[in-house]
């Protein structure tokens, strides 16, 4: 009986102590300590609580809740250049301890997040966030896909000035897609790691649920083409940058004259690039004659840097593109190209791109895409 009285008065001490950290507004909160150090982060907003998170040299973190976390988790880990992706629960209530019996309930307001450890040399917070978004239905409150509840809310939590700034430009981006946007844009209060058998869910079980398909996993995670070394330039500076003409195709969805434009016979070699942001998108390897008097091409260099949108314009149903770093109108795509050796067609326009020589890439900083260049 004096064992059982004492184990309550040990979880009791344990839980009030835990409290006091994540209230704690004036100092910062150590995190869980190793044999060498203990590390610290630096609150952000009024409370930062992750006990669990050693801070690794040339190591970065940020926190995504994108429906049940297992999925989230998958997809992070594939990515080259990420080192750790732990599960959790994010920004519920103070005075809870959360276990997954009571995050499911959906009353305690904690998210299931991942933790996303991260080498910026290898891979940009950029490609990470971009990443994200195509995962996720950023539409849907309290949901994604057939998982409902709170606990399912979408969000992104960063825990320091840098990653604020970059999600928050990312997100500025993303959010032009949509009439309606539900993601929590906030920084990181408390975060737990979730139950040991929800690490490494799907590593353990291959087949189980996953609300992200394999194909999408592998695609995203097929990173060619960073984004975070084409950063989208301010609205004036486009302005400033373009012509009239350039100005209104790239950013107000127009479509120049068919056979009257720059690269529609272009046959030179080398790289089609966004005008706006120099993201790469196409080679000059995959440019057919289509015979419609636009830039045609079969394949981008890299799936991951194009976003597909329904356009109902003319009375016609198509699927306009759009580059992922600049929200710039490209064109649309077409599927049951006959002239095409993959079937699909990107019919773009000139005035979107800027024609990069291959004797020119290595100057310009493309020198890694000579390789997709014939």
């Amino acid at each position: 009986m004096m064992k059982k009285i004492f184990a309550i008065l040990l979880l009791i001490a344990l839980m009030a102590s835990a409290c006091a950290a994540a209230i704690n507004v004036d100092q910062t909160v150590p995190t869980q300590q190793n044999d060498s150090q203990t590390e610290t982060i630096e609150p952000m907003g009024e409370t930062m609580l992750d006990t669990t998170y050693t801070k690794k040299e040339g190591v970065d973190m940020i926190y995504f809740a994108g429906g049940c976390f297992w999925g989230i988790e998958k997809l992070m880990q594939s990515i080259p250049g990420v080192v750790a992706a732990t599960s959790g629960y994010a920004n519920g209530q103070v005075d809870i301890l959360p276990t997954y019996d009571q995050v499911v309930s959906g009353e305690t307001g904690y998210r299931e997040t991942v933790r996303v450890e991260y080498k910026p040399a290898e891979v940009s917070l950029d490609a990470l966030v971009f990443a994200y978004y195509q995962v996720i239905d950023p539409t849907t409150e309290n949901a994604q896909g057939n998982d409902i509840g709170t606990q399912y809310q979408t969000g992104i939590y960063y825990a320091d000035d840098a990653a604020k700034e970059t999600v928050e430009r990312i997100t500025a981006i993303v959010k032009e897609r949509y009439e309606n946007f539900v993601v929590e844009i906030k920084p990181l209060e408390r975060f737990y790691d979730a139950e040991e058998y929800h690490q490494d869910y799907l590593v353990k079980n291959p087949m189980g649920y996953c609300h992200i398909s394999r194909d999408e996993i592998t695609t995203i995670t097929n990173i060619i083409v960073d984004p975070g070394n084409y950063p989208r330039p301010t609205d004036e500076a486009i302005r400033a940058m373009l012509t009239e003409q350039q100005y209104n195709v790239t950013q107000g969805a127009g479509t120049e004259a068919a056979f009257r434009n720059e690269y529609w016979d272009n046959h030179a070699r080398g790289i089609y690039v966004d005008i706006v942001t120099g993201e790469p998108l196409f080679s000059s390897s995959d440019k057919f004659d289509s015979g419609t008097g636009w830039p045609s091409f079969s394949k981008g260099i890299d799936e991951n840097t194009f976003v597909y949108i329904i356009d109902n314009s003319f009375g016609m149903t198509r699927t306009e593109v759009l580059s992922r770093s600049g929200n710039t109108h490209l064109g649309h795509v077409f599927y049951n190209a006959a002239l095409s050796e993959t079937g699909t067609r990107f019919c773009m326009n000139s005035s979107s791109l800027r024609f990069v020589p291959y004797e020119e890439m290595e100057a310009e900083g493309y020198g890694y895409l000579l390789d997709y260049v014939d």
